[in-house]
């Protein structure tokens, strides 16, 4: 009985829901599961795992802090991670230009949190750890994580830690072999529906979706790797330009300086390697600007419409706004998938340069981000370029 004296237990039947479908979460689970596995297998023993990891770290890093509420600009954070000095587009107003580095620290924590977390975050992770171990040993690997994540976020603790403890999971129940990072972040948008009914399932399509485009990444990433080695058949081993074709699959993007720190030679030179490449269209200028530029592999086209400059004021045109006009190269729909590579084609490299480049691109992320923390932070005690020859650096263009 309630206050008003009328018993409203009979219709609260004629207001329920129905049952939640198995089916749904079977059907979800089988599709993360399968999509899991087909990545896994496609990077048993392939030669750009290492490179692949570290463009799907940076990826996730960027997925992880939209869900988060801190939206990065594509164009900075690839700026930011390339390790270029962060030089602000002068018309941005002092408040923007603050949110630009606090967003750019934060992808790089996030990035610190997946990859080399310090004594405190390593505390945190292995919490979030144990968490995930209490789940039941019957359950499947995914369902266990994705309960556990909920549980974790539900007393009130941090993401970050529990991202990293789930890839770390991943692998300790022989889901996979590498530390792919698989988060399922997508699942944790503020409209999302947080009764495990509808969220569980979510969660699992969310991992289903980063791990299938973790697979079209690494074919992407191999057929440019691929054809820009054969565009560049003839020229002697020692060559730098094969170097720089090494370091354009590793990187998602790379500015002359840098290649000219790696490589040792002078800006200049690396500045014509790069023109000469581009030239025969085997890589691309993605920047669009005089100075500070940045290359990736042609086949890499997607960077050409996600990484664009600044917006600045063209000075020739005159008053009132500019005609809206469809730009006709780009298509409507997106290019098909590349078909992976044969044994014997990926055995006809040399894969010596991406290893050095991997431990190159890994110290440049560490010191951007102890630079944006002490810019962040005031204290201004580094660099956000860890290039030693300021001058040569200045030269970029």
């Amino acid at each position: 009985m309630v206050a008003d004296g009328f018993d409203r237990a009979p219709l609260d039947g004629l207001t329920r829901t129905e049952p939640p479908d198995p089916m749904v979460l079977a059907a979800a689970l089988a599709g993360a599961a399968a999509a899991i596995a087909r990545l896994d297998q496609a990077l048993a023993g392939h030669p750009l795992a290492q490179a692949f990891l570290y463009r799907t770290r940076l990826e996730s890093v960027r997925r992880q802090a939209a869900v988060d509420g801190q939206l990065i600009d594509p164009w900075h954070l690839a700026a930011t991670l390339e390790g270029l000095r962060l030089r602000m587009d002068p018309y941005l107003r002092i408040i923007d230009r603050g949110d630009i580095l606090e967003k750019a620290r934060t992808a790089l924590t996030l990035h610190q949190w997946i990859v080399e977390p310090d004594f405190d975050q390593e505390g945190e992770v292995q919490r979030a750890e144990a968490m995930l171990a209490m789940q039941p040993a019957s359950l499947p690997p995914l369902i266990a994580a994705g309960q556990g994540l909920r549980e974790w976020i539900q007393t009130g603790e941090t993401r970050p830690a529990m991202r990293s403890a789930m890839i770390r999971f991943w692998r300790k129940r022989g889901l996979l072999r590498m530390p792919i990072p698989l988060t399922g972040a997508a699942s944790l948008g503020s409209e999302q529906d947080w009764e495990m009914d509808a969220w569980l399932p979510a969660f699992l399509k969310a991992i289903d979706r980063e791990a299938a485009d973790g697979l079209d990444l690494l074919y992407t990433m191999e057929r440019a790797w691929f054809e820009a080695r054969h565009g560049i058949a003839g020229r002697r081993k020692d060559s730098h330009v094969t170097a720089a074709v090494d370091l354009l699959a590793a990187a998602p993007v790379l500015s002359a300086t840098t290649l000219a720190r790696i490589l040792g030679i002078a800006v200049k030179s690396a500045i014509r390697i790069l023109d000469a490449l581009q030239a025969a269209e085997i890589a691309i200028e993605v920047t669009h600007r005089s100075k500070r530029r940045l290359f990736g592999l042609h086949g890499m086209t997607p960077l050409r419409h996600v990484v664009q400059p600044p917006y600045r004021p063209d000075p020739s045109r005159g008053p009132g706004r500019p005609r809206y006009e469809i730009a006709e190269d780009v298509p409507e729909d997106m290019p098909p998938l590349p078909p992976p590579l044969s044994p014997i084609e990926r055995r006809e490299f040399d894969y010596t340069a991406l290893e050095e480049a991997m431990a190159h691109l890994h110290a440049v992320v560490r010191a951007s981000r102890s630079a944006l923390r002490s810019i962040v932070d005031g204290t201004r005690g580094a660099d956000a370029n860890p290039a030693p020859n300021r001058a040569e650096a200045a030269r970029d263009c």
